[in-house]
């Protein structure tokens, strides 16, 4: 229940003047507040006191010897150290103090940093969401979690972020310009446990596996956070605005508390080599001649250097991705291609780096919108300059990538990347291809910077010769709701055709209770960037949106309302004809227990060109189209056993109707270790030239042993391209950053009636070792 009125100001004021007290009266105050809950502790320094500028500053803990991990927090250091126990809300009652009493130490030695919390919860073991074991894993999120944020060199913009629960899963981000890469893997250890009352986890994160500078009295910046998920409550001990989204917060490093006393060990060279082999058994059916049973094996190694403190070199050799899931299928009903995200280790590590054109202004991840860069990207109709699916991927066949470099780093204001990639021959489909994209771009104020990015493709896929595109772009945040950006960027392909552009503006307001942006977007015709993503080019875009999003005082069960509208038109660049117009609104309820409930219409108008192929067998003729349609959607909250979004659209299409139903992003926690993960995407389309149904079914289900060792597996079945899939994937880290894979893959068509008949299939075996230096 919120706290109002007087309690929530008499609150408010105790904690601003705590924070405002040199440490030994703040530990003062901190003892007088706990009397009668626990023993007093000894007198010793603060960890946590206040600054002259209001924010929190946490002193870390020096250890003579290693800190044991066993989930107890029985050693001397918790007796003796005072805890950082005064937290936060960002939601749901920005301000307040955490509804839960939380105490975390920072400490480190010779070897590792260490990061350890007494999270105490009234409601129970029964009452406390945790249900996830695995590493890595997105359902981490939606348990209660505590972790933290490190800001290593201290600029308000990069960092690492860890968080585990106390059955010991855990996750770890690379957070890049207050963005987050959830693909970066470092070595770290977690234990949990439980105490009467509570949980606890102790975290220990080797110096190896992060950059840093090393000497004596470092200060870096820290934020730490506790999720209590059954609350929908994030809390953090430097106060962060809700207008930052909530579970999204810890990644504004420039809100981050400072953490001093750091007597830091020689970074060193930080090498490490990590040589794998792989078996593998495939059948290719499609193919001619026929592969059937074809045993294969194969070596390789990645190798990685720490050049300076900041500054990184990362070499592959043979590289092998067979361990990558599979993706995702998806229905398109549109006239644009569709993007899948980067899966493969070597292409997401350092993969903020060469994002471009991506915003920095505004909160919550509501605003942005930019340029992408590695993985997805290339949102309604902007184009991606970097997408690394282009690289080492022709559709969804893989070809042999024969070696990779790639160093990223920043020296001062000034943040770099480089790649090289060379991929091999493959007949009848790719010639050897050489792959380059440089990166750089410098900090300028406070959240904002300027840079540039330069791509080359050796051997063209439209031409005879090489491809190039380069840009530059500028993102402007200013405080933590307000920005401004753009990027310009030309592509040229030898021997084709002229130099050709593509330029965007954008500015954005991204408040907790009010949002506005706009943006004004121009492709030109045959713009291509072939190593980016275009999904459509010669036109102009207008665009913008607003929103209001109040949180009511007087209704205890509803958190936020929001109502927001929005318009776009895209007009072809030569005749200035209108090609797409849509009117768009939306109400959004979210309630107390996280679930939500929503109701969107949108106004179309689409001219269409040539026919529109929708689906294998109908076609949507050339000619003007007016449709509407409506959607209602209903998403269960992240923290319940079985959660997920439910919609159905009911509408026009083109000239015709459309039913949608999905179900998606759905979890069912049968156990803390087995969990199932269903979809379905279900649409009915009535059209003059033809009725058609396009259905795409899909279960994973994931069953972990230990947090390092699971098994997934991933069913699909595509009624429109008449396939059936089945992924199963074993997974076990048996050693810190070693690993044995085992992955099955096959895809059957159900063209025929009774058992699918197989198209392909493969078994492989992969094993690597982390040697470290």
């Amino acid at each position: 229940m919120r706290m109002r009125n007087g309690t929530v100001c008499w609150l408010g004021s105790a904690f601003a003047l705590a924070l405002a007290l040199p440490p030994a009266l703040a530990a003062q105050a901190s003892l007088s507040s706990d009397a009668g809950q626990n023993p007093p502790p000894p007198l010793a320094p603060a960890s946590l006191a206040g600054t002259e500028d209001g924010r929190a500053t946490i002193r870390a803990i020096r250890l003579s010897e290693p800190l044991r991990l066993d989930g107890a927090l029985d050693e001397a250091v918790y007796r003796d150290n005072l805890p950082i126990d005064r937290f936060l809300q960002t939601i749901p009652d920005e301000g307040q103090p955490i509804t839960e009493r939380t105490e975390a130490w920072v400490m480190f030695d010779e070897e590792n940093l260490y990061l350890s919390c007494r999270c105490w919860d009234s409601a129970g073991p029964e009452g406390w969401v945790a249900n996830e074991m695995r590493r890595d894993t997105d359902g981490l999120r939606e348990n209660d979690f505590f972790g933290a944020l490190f800001d290593t060199f201290h600029d308000g913009r990069n960092g690492f972020n860890m968080y585990a629960n106390w059955l010991g899963a855990r996750n770890d981000q690379w957070v890049t310009d207050e963005a987050p890469n959830n693909d970066w893997n470092p070595v770290w250890s977690v234990r949990g446990g439980q105490f009467d009352g509570g949980w606890v986890v102790e975290m220990a994160i080797p110096f190896k596996s992060i950059r840093y500078v090393s000497g004596s009295d470092h200060t870096w910046g820290i934020q730490i956070r506790r999720a209590i998920r059954r609350r929908n409550e994030y809390s953090h001990v430097a106060f962060v605005p809700a207008s930052t989204g909530g579970r999204q917060s810890i990644n504004r490093v420039s809100a981050a508390a400072t953490l001093t006393g750091l007597d830091l060990p020689p970074a060193g060279k930080n090498i490490e080599i990590k040589p794998y082999a792989t078996s593998s058994l495939t059948s290719n059916l499609t193919r001619v001649p026929r592969i059937s049973n074809d045993v294969d094996g194969d070596l390789g190694v990645d190798f990685k250097l720490g050049i300076t403190a900041n500054i990184t070199a990362d070499l592959t050799y043979n590289t092998d991705f067979a361990q990558v899931e599979v993706d995702e299928r998806q229905v398109n009903l549109s006239r644009f291609s569709l993007s899948f995200p980067e899966k493969r280790e070597f292409f997401l590590e350092g993969q903020g780096t060469f994002d471009f054109g991506r915003g920095t202004g505004g909160g919550g991840g509501r605003g942005g919108g930019g340029g992408g860069g590695g993985g997805g990207g290339g949102g309604r109709g902007m184009p991606t300059m970097f997408y690394s699916r282009r690289i080492g991927l022709i559709g969804s066949e893989a070809v042999p990538i024969l070696a990779g470099a790639r160093v990223t780093g920043k020296e001062g204001r000034l943040a770099f990347g480089a790649m090289n990639v060379q991929t091999d021959r493959v007949a009848d489909m790719a010639p050897a291809t050489n792959f380059t994209v440089v990166r750089v771009k410098s900090d300028v104020l406070r959240r904002s910077n300027i840079g540039a990015l330069f791509t080359n493709r050796s051997r063209s896929l439209t031409g005879c010769g090489s491809n190039q595109a380069y840009g530059v772009d500028a993102n402007f945040g200013f405080g933590q709701t307000v920005g401004f950006g753009g990027f310009y960027a030309q592509a040229r392909t030898e021997g084709v055709a002229s130099v050709k552009d593509a330029y965007t503006a954008r500015a954005s307001y991204d408040g907790d209770t009010y949002g506005l942006n706009g943006q004004y977007l121009v492709v030109s015709d045959d713009f291509n960037p072939e190593i980016g993503l275009v999904r459509r080019d010669d036109f102009r875009r207008y665009s913008g949106s607003t929103r209001y999003s109040p949180r009511p005082r007087n209704i205890e069960w509803i958190r936020q309302f929001t109502v927001e509208a929005g318009y776009e038109r895209i007009e072809s660049l030569d005749l200035g004809a209108l090609e797409t117009e849509v009117w768009s609104g939306g109400l959004n309820v979210e309630f107390e227990n996280s679930d939500m409930v929503g109701l969107r219409g949108s106004s179309n108008v689409e001219r269409l060109e040539r026919p529109l192929r929708v689906s294998s067998t109908v076609s949507v003729p050339a000619g003007d189209y007016d449709f509407k349609s409506a959607t209602l959607q209903y998403t269960f909250g992240g923290q319940r056993r079985a959660s997920g979004q439910a919609s159905l659209e009911i509408g026009e299409f083109y000239d015709g109707t459309i039913t949608t139903v999905q179900f998606q992003r759905g979890r069912i926690a049968l156990h803390n270790r087995l969990s199932l993960l269903p979809s379905i995407s279900y649409n009915d389309v009535r059209l003059p030239a033809g009725d058609f149904n396009a259905t795409v079914v899909g279960v994973r289900a994931d069953l972990a042993f230990t947090p390092l060792m699971f098994v997934g597996g991933l069913v699909q079945y595509d009624t429109d391209a008449d396939a059936f899939s089945t992924n199963l994937r074993f997974r076990w880290e048996y050693a810190p950053g070693s690993e044995f894979f085992a992955v099955y893959t096959d895809e059957r068509s159900t063209l025929g009636s009774g058992i699918p008949e197989l198209e392909n299939r493969a078994f492989v075996l992969k094993i690597s070792r982390l040697l470290r230096f």
